[in-house]
């Protein structure tokens, strides 16, 4: 089943609490918006791996938890991955537009 914004924001949240050990009113929403990404590492590509050589429609969530930006990154059918600073990259459409 297709996710939404509001399911894969619902579920970043969850991952932020847990994985940063703080209530959930000390996460704020930075950004949260429909995307598409340049492939299926979703915007997250690992060393070594292969990866989907298509457009990916998906989502992209920032919070602010703890004093660190989390940047989440979702396919459309809800998979969600914290996607560490480092191996970030931006999507190459926001699918509002």
């Amino acid at each position: 089943m297709p996710a939404n914004l509001q399911s894969i924001i619902e579920d970043a949240t969850q991952d932020a609490v847990l994985r940063m050990k703080v209530d959930r009113g000390a996460i704020e929403v930075v950004r949260a918006e429909h995307v598409t990404w340049s492939d299926g590492s979703l915007g997250c590509p690992a060393s070594g791996m292969q990866y989907t050589q298509a457009l990916v429609p998906g989502f992209r969530v920032l919070l602010r938890a703890g004093g660190q930006m989390l940047d989440y990154h979702a396919a459309a059918n809800g998979h969600l991955a914290l996607c560490p600073p480092e191996r970030a990259i931006d999507p190459v459409i926001d699918a509002r537009v």
